[in-house]
């Protein structure tokens, strides 16, 4: 039996939707990409859980141990485009099964540390470049390798893998670390992360061509265009990972279009990691609230996260992807200028609401933030660029948790931060209907790519 159909088939050279099996081997692929992603995000959950244990165990400062995560948060963004060309280069499937592995090993070796120096190798220095190999530049270059149809959908789905990780695992490593100490909770992360590892090497395959395939939907003609656009880039001279980076940062950051995604997206981060998920327990425990119930709130924002970026990525193959970001964030403004009227020492309706909206609309900015990268800047370069813009992410989430700490410090309150919060919101507005459009430039040869992009 063969994989799905090779070429040669009776029913053609390639084909993008074979009859011959109900399930293309895309889906396998997702599956297992899907699986990386969880598993990343299950060690980014867990820190939260662990920090206190560590603390309590070695007499740690949180000065201490919060450098050490926000050495994580820094890697996991600037690594990102570096790993995309990485994988452009090296594959895939090796870069992916080796950054698996790093976390795996770091985090077993985490119950072996006796200084604060190995948290910061092994938390902050080896797991931060292990995941941001494994983040979200990771779901983006495999959609776009293996997807025609449903990209968007695909996309939004590996969007949500961060949720879904934080949802399945979290309760799993709070158990453990309360019930047998932090140390068995470290090595249930390691644990998972190299069980991905080998799913990873046996069944993720670089590109379809590898198996004969074309991407899920696509045509002979553009399976075609496409194999001339990997011969033609397999022609320039060969440049190290981190020149390819930065080389195309150079090409790129000529274009508004690249300026847009990045501030937008830099607003992004600022909004959803930088504000409320670092700062929305300690705003609603200033109205009163419980800790415990403020953060069963923010838990229930991961779950309707899942559910707003997969229908993201649904309407981002039906849907102007600007006019959808100029959407996401006129709401995710308006909703952060009600947030203090609704906190309360109880939660109230107005509140739910809130709730439930921010998880919608979470990370529902991925799917069509990505579908631009492929539009603008063609196939062959989407992955970095986006890399770069996911990196402003990073930055944006570090300087607004910042920022909104200070404001709580100096002021007593978070309204302020909010506001501020909100205006950058609406500001995105105008930037993201400001952006060019094009056509989706995804399956052309490079010179013609470059043609429409220009």
């Amino acid at each position: 039996m063969t994989d799905d159909v090779a070429v040669g088939s009776s029913t053609g050279p390639f084909t993008g939707d074979p009859p011959r099996r109900p399930i293309h081997r895309a889906w396998i692929v997702a599956g297992v990409t899907l699986a990386g992603l969880v598993a990343a995000a299950a060690f980014r959950s867990s820190t939260g859980v662990l920090l206190e244990p560590v603390e309590q165990e070695f007499g740690w400062s949180r000065t201490t141990t919060s450098g050490a995560v926000s050495l994580n948060l820094v890697l996991y963004g600037l690594t990102a485009p570096f790993a995309a060309a990485l994988m452009e280069r090296f594959g895939i499937r090796r870069i992916v099964t080796v950054s698996l592995i790093a976390v795996g090993l770091a985090s077993a070796a985490t119950t072996l540390m006796t200084s604060a120096w190995h948290l910061w190798v092994l938390w902050g220095f080896v797991i931060g470049i292990g995941t941001g190999s494994m983040a979200l530049v990771f779901g983006a270059i495999v959609a776009n390798r293996w997807f025609v149809s449903h990209r968007g959908l695909v996309t939004g789905i590996f969007s949500a893998a961060n949720a879904t990780g934080q949802l399945v695992f979290l309760p799993a490593i709070a158990y453990a670390a309360t019930q047998h100490g932090w140390r068995s909770a470290a090595l249930v992360v390691a644990g998972l992360a190299l069980l991905v590892s080998v799913l990873v090497a046996l069944l993720l395959p670089d590109r379809p061509s590898d198996r004969g395939l074309l991407p899920y939907g696509a045509t002979a003609e553009s399976e075609r265009e496409a194999s001339e656009a990997r011969v033609a880039a397999a022609s320039r001279p060969v440049t190290s990972p981190g020149r390819t980076a930065v080389a195309v940062l150079g090409r790129v950051s000529r274009t508004w279009t690249f300026w847009a995604l990045v501030l937008t997206f830099w607003v992004c981060g600022w909004s959803t990691n930088g504000l409320i998920q670092t700062h929305f327990i300690p705003a609603a425990h200033d109205h009163g609230m419980g800790t415990q119930t403020a953060a069963g709130l923010l838990a229930l924002v991961g779950i309707f996260d899942i559910a707003g970026t997969i229908a993201s990525g649904w309407l981002t193959d039906r849907v102007d992807s600007r006019v959808l970001l100029a959407i996401y964030y006129g709401g995710r403004g308006l909703s952060l200028l009600a947030i203090d009227a609704v906190l309360a020492p109880d939660v109230q309706p107005g509140l739910w609401v809130f709730i439930v909206f921010y998880g919608l609309d979470w990370v529902a900015t991925v799917p069509p933030t990505v579908a631009l990268c492929r539009q603008h800047f063609g196939l062959a370069d989407s992955g970095i660029v986006f890399g770069w813009v996911f990196a402003s992410h990073m930055v944006g989430a570090g300087v607004g948790a910042s920022i909104a700490g200070w404001v709580r410090t100096s002021s007593g309150s978070y309204s302020s931060a909010w506001l501020l919060a909100s205006g950058l919101c609406f500001a995105s507005v105008v930037v993201a209907l400001s952006i060019p459009r094009r056509r989706d430039t995804s399956t052309f040869p490079p010179e013609v790519a470059s043609s429409h992009s220009a």
